[in-house]
Parts: C-alpha cells; sequence; structure tokens
C-alpha cells in the first residue's frame, strides 16, 4: 500500500505560481512512477504531468507545456508540481496518483494504483 497527501494549493491570482507536493508513505516510493491529474467542477479528470520511477523521463499535457513543472525527490518521498503563469482555467482539484510498473501508460489514469485525496487549486482572473 502506499498512501499519498496532496498539499500546497491554494487561491492565486492569474499570472501567479503554486507548488503542489505529493508526500508518499507506505511502500517504496522510488519504484512507483508519478502523475499529476486535475478535475474542474463538471469535468473529468484529465492528465496534467507525470515522471518516471527513476525521475529520468517527464511527460506534460499540451494545456500546461513550458508552464507546469514536474519532479521527485525520492529522498524524501515526494513530487512535486511547480506551476508558473496560472490562468482561470487551471483551476481545479489537483490529484497525485501512483504506477507501479514501467512507465508506460502514464496518461492514463486507471493505469494508476494509488491516488491521493486532492487539492484544490483556485486562479482568479
Amino acid at each position: 500500500q502506499v498512501q499519498l497527501v496532496e498539499s500546497g494549493g491554494g487561491l492565486v491570482q492569474a499570472g501567479g505560481s503554486l507548488r503542489l507536493s505529493c508526500a508518499a508513505s507506505g511502500r517504496a516510493f522510488s519504484l512507483y512512477n508519478m502523475g499529476w491529474f486535475r478535475q474542474a467542477p463538471g469535468k473529468e479528470r484529465e492528465f496534467v504531468a507525470a515522471i518516471s520511477w527513476r525521475g529520468d523521463s517527464t511527460d506534460d499535457a499540451d494545456s500546461v507545456k513550458g508552464r507546469f513543472t514536474i519532479s521527485r525527490d525520492n529522498t524524501k518521498n515526494t513530487a512535486y508540481l511547480q506551476m508558473n503563469s496560472l490562468k482561470p482555467e487551471d483551476t481545479a482539484v489537483y490529484y497525485c496518483a501512483a504506477k507501479s510498473g514501467p512507465p508506460v501508460r502514464l496518461r492514463v489514469s486507471t493505469a494508476y494504483n494509488y491516488w491521493g485525496q486532492g487539492t484544490q487549486v483556485t486562479v482568479s482572473s
């Protein structure tokens, strides 16, 4: 079992920045690929970014490319999502997730084994 807890969400003005953290406990964090997803009211959950278990490969959704950066620190059992140049359309609940096995299908939410409870990000215009 892996327990995931997100933090760092909040209210920010458009153009601002936030850094989300995802703290993991339980089984070896370094063996899991990590992903960030988000869900806005009335919309389906969508992929935001992912990083391989080694940290040597990342992937970003086109909507956040150049603005968001995913990273991880395996010594701290934590994954991060640095969000810059935030836009009102980034408003959503952000979830981190952990996927075992090879770093494939990281954009697919159903491929992930464990999920956090989510943290709200609200961007005002």
